[in-house]
C-alpha cells in the first residue's frame, strides 16, 4: 500500500528508439568486445564478422521506430490502381512508413481493393500491413485471416517487423484465443488494438498471444488538453510482461454525425495535432499509428478527399456530407520534420511555412445537429460542443529561427497580431498558437513574416455566420503555405545499408586483421547512429491505479481502500481525483515541449542548431 500523495521517485534509462555515440547499447557493445578481443582472435574470422554483424542487428532493433497511417480499406471501393498511387505517394512525402489497412470482415470489395493495394504498393516500393475490423461488419473467422495473412504475408510490400508479418485489430478481444492459432500457422507479429479492455486486461484476455498493444485513445476528453495517462498505463503494463512495444495513437480531429450508425459527437480537437506529436517524441514509443488517413465519416482523415469515397455519409444517414470542401492536406505538410525527430534523424528544415486550421461558422451560429461533446455511450460525461471547440484560428509554423518573427491572422480584413503560446527549446522547429474570431467573418490569411517580410501567407477559406440546412459543421478546414512552396520531403537515407555494405566488403575480403575490422565496423555504426543528442532529467507523472501491475491506494486513515479509478471506458480505466507517483528519468532532449499537454516536464532548453 502507499499513501497516494507520496512522490516516487525512481532513476531508470529507457531504452530510445534511436541510438547516439554516447549509447548505453553501443557503449556495452564496446566495452564487450575489448573485453574479449583475445579471445575473438582466436576465432575463425566469418565466425567473428558474423558476431559482429549480429551485433550490428541488434542495434538495428533498437532503433525500430516506424509510423502507420490507419487506412480505411472500405473507403477505397472505387479506387483504380492509380488512385492507391496518389495516396501512396502523399504518404511517402509525409514520411509515413505504411497503411494499416482496415478491413471489413466479407466486404465485397476486400480482395480487389487489395489487390490494387498491393500492385501499386510494390510499384511505388511502399509497405502496408492488415488491421483486421472486428466491429465493422462482425468477427472475422480465424479461417479467414489466416488465408489472408498466407496470401498476402510474404508480398514484398507487406510490413515486416523482425521478418514477421505486423498484424494489429481494430477491437476483437472475444476472438482474442483465435490468434493463438493464426500465429502458429502465419508466424505473425500480432499487435492487437483492444482498447475496450484496457492494457491490463487486454494482456490477460489471451496471455502470451499479443506481442504489443495498440491504443485507440487518441482523443481527450471534455475540454482539457490531452494528457499521457493511458499511454503510461500501456507502457508500463507492457514492459512489465517482457519489454513488449507500444503502438502509439495519434488523431488531429474527431466529430461524427452519422444517425445511421448511431453516431454523434466531437473530442475536443482544437491543438490536438500539436499537443499529440509533441508527446510521442517525448514518450518515443515503439510504434506510432495515425488516426487516420482516409476515415471521412469522423472527420479525422489526413489523406486527400476522394469524390468516389463518401458512401459512409449516404449509408449512415448523414444530414449532409461534412468532409466534402473540407481539406486535411496541411496536416501532414510538417510530418517530415515531426516524423524524422521522432525517429531520432537529423531532421533538415530547407523551408519554413505556416498551417491553419479552423471551423467555418462560430459555434453558436447554426444549430448544433444534436451533436454532443463527448459520448455517454463510451461511459463519457457529456458537454455542449461549444465547450469543447473555441472559436479560434489555429496556426503551426516550421520556422528555423522564431527571431524577429511575426505572425497576424486577418479574418475578413480584421487584423489580429498572433503570439506563439508553445515554442521549441531551441530556435528550429515548431511553433504554435490561435487568435479567437471575436465575432470576425470573411476570409482567413494567416501570415508570418520576419522584420517586415513575409516568409509564408495562408490564404484559407472563409468564415461565415450562415451553414448549410442551418446544422453547424464542426469538421475543421486546414490549409498549409510555404515560403517556395516546397518542403524538404524525401526520408532520409538509411544508415543500414552503408554499415552493411561495409561489413559484406570486409566479409569478402576475410583476411583483414580483426582489430581493422571491428574498428571499421565500430565507426560504422557510430556514424550511422550518431545524432547530436544532449540529456536531461525528464519527470514523468503517471497515474497510480490498478491499471499498473502494483496497485497502489491512497491512504484512507483505516476506512476501505478504493482503486483510484473509478469506471472505465472503451478505452480502459481512467484516473480520479489526480493520484499520481512521479519517475524521474534520464533522456534525450526534444525540440517540442508542450506545457500542461503533456505529463512531462523538462528542467533544461533545446539549444541545438539543427542545419
Amino acid at each position: 500500500m502507499c499513501n497516494s500523495k507520496t512522490r516516487i521517485s525512481i532513476i531508470y534509462t529507457k531504452s530510445r528508439s534511436y541510438l547516439s555515440s554516447d549509447s548505453p547499447y553501443l557503449g556495452a557493445t564496446y566495452l564487450y568486445s575489448l573485453s574479449h578481443t583475445r579471445r575473438l582472435m582466436q576465432v575463425d574470422m566469418k565466425s567473428t564478422i558474423f558476431l559482429l554483424l549480429s551485433l550490428w542487428s541488434g542495434v538495428q532493433h533498437a532503433q525500430a521506430a516506424a509510423v502507420f497511417a490507419h487506412f480505411m480499406v472500405y473507403n477505397s471501393e472505387n479506387f483504380t490502381v492509380y488512385d492507391w498511387e496518389i495516396n501512396i505517394a502523399e504518404a511517402q512525402r509525409a514520411h509515413i512508413d505504411a497503411f494499416a489497412l482496415n478491413i471489413a470482415y466479407n466486404f465485397p470489395t476486400n480482395n480487389r481493393s487489395l489487390a490494387n493495394a498491393f500492385t501499386a504498393a510494390n510499384a511505388l516500393n511502399f509497405q502496408l500491413l492488415f488491421s483486421f475490423d472486428y466491429v465493422g461488419n462482425g468477427a472475422w473467422p480465424e479461417g479467414e485471416v489466416i488465408g489472408l495473412l498466407r496470401k498476402y504475408g510474404n508480398n514484398t510490400a507487406y510490413y515486416q517487423h523482425n521478418g514477421k508479418p505486423f498484424v494489429s485489430t481494430f477491437e476483437g478481444s472475444s476472438n482474442a484465443t483465435d490468434w493463438a492459432t493464426i500465429k502458429k500457422y502465419t508466424d505473425c507479429f500480432f499487435v492487437p488494438g483492444w482498447s475496450a479492455l484496457g492494457a491490463k486486461e487486454a494482456l490477460a484476455v489471451a496471455p502470451g498471444v499479443p506481442d504489443g498493444l495498440f491504443s485507440w485513445a487518441a482523443w481527450p476528453e471534455g475540454p482539457e488538453p490531452i494528457n499521457t495517462y493511458i499511454d503510461s498505463t500501456y507502457i508500463q503494463w507492457l514492459k512489465d510482461t517482457g519489454e513488449l512495444p507500444y503502438m502509439m495513437p495519434v488523431s488531429p480531429w474527431f466529430y461524427t454525425n452519422l444517425p445511421g450508425y448511431g453516431k454523434n459527437w466531437i473530442w475536443n480537437g482544437d491543438n490536438l495535432w500539436y499537443d499529440r506529436w509533441q508527446q510521442v517524441i517525448s514518450l518515443k514509443p515503439d510504434f506510432v499509428e495515425i488516426i487516420s488517413w482516409n476515415d471521412y465519416g469522423e472527420s479525422h482523415y489526413i489523406g486527400p478527399l476522394h469524390e468516389g469515397a463518401y458512401a459512409t455519409f449516404e449509408i449512415g444517414n448523414a444530414s449532409y456530407n461534412y468532409a466534402v470542401g473540407h481539406p486535411h492536406d496541411g496536416w501532414r505538410d510538417f510530418l517530415p520534420f515531426i516524423i524524422d525527430v521522432y525517429k531520432g534523424a537529423r531532421a533538415n528544415v530547407t523551408t519554413e511555412g505556416v498551417t491553419a486550421w479552423f471551423r467555418q461558422a462560430p459555434g453558436k451560429a447554426c444549430a448544433n445537429g444534436g451533436t454532443m461533446g463527448n459520448t455517454e455511450t463510451h461511459g463519457q460525461k457529456e458537454f455542449p460542443p461549444t465547450d469543447l471547440l473555441q472559436d479560434e484560428v489555429f496556426f503551426s509554423a516550421l520556422l528555423r529561427s522564431a527571431a524577429d518573427v511575426d505572425v497576424s491572422v486577418d479574418i475578413g480584413g480584421v487584423v489580429q497580431d498572433g503570439k506563439w503560446k508553445n515554442k521549441p527549446h531551441g530556435p528550429i522547429g515548431l511553433y504554435h498558437g490561435s487568435v479567437p474570431f471575436d465575432g470576425n467573418t470573411g476570409e482567413v490569411v494567416v501570415t508570418v513574416s520576419r522584420r517586415g517580410e513575409t516568409v509564408a501567407k495562408m490564404r484559407g477559406a472563409s468564415i461565415s455566420e450562415s451553414c448549410l440546412d442551418d446544422i453547424q459543421n464542426w469538421n475543421a478546414w486546414v490549409g498549409t503555405d510555404f515560403a517556395n512552396n516546397t518542403i524538404s520531403r524525401h526520408p532520409p537515407p538509411s544508415p543500414a545499408p552503408t554499415a552493411i555494405s561495409a561489413a559484406s566488403t570486409l566479409l569478402a575480403l576475410g583476411r583483414m586483421p580483426l582489430t581493422i575490422v571491428f574498428m571499421a565496423l565500430l565507426a560504422s555504426m557510430v556514424a550511422a547512429n550518431a545524432t547530436p543528442v544532449r540529456h536531461e532529467t525528464l519527470v514523468l507523472t503517471v497515474p497510480i491505479s490498478e491499471a499498473s501491475s502494483s496497485v497502489y491506494r491512497p491512504d484512507t486513515g483505516g476506512h476501505d481502500s478504493r482503486s483510484l479509478y473509478s469506471y472505465g471506458t472503451r478505452y480502459g480505466s481512467y484516473p480520479v481525483n489526480g493520484h499520481t507517483f512521479t519517475m524521474t528519468t534520464t533522456a534525450p532532449v526534444t525540440p517540442f515541449i508542450s506545457a500542461g499537454a503533456t505529463s512531462f516536464t523538462y528542467d533544461t532548453s533545446w539549444n541545438l542548431d539543427w542545419s
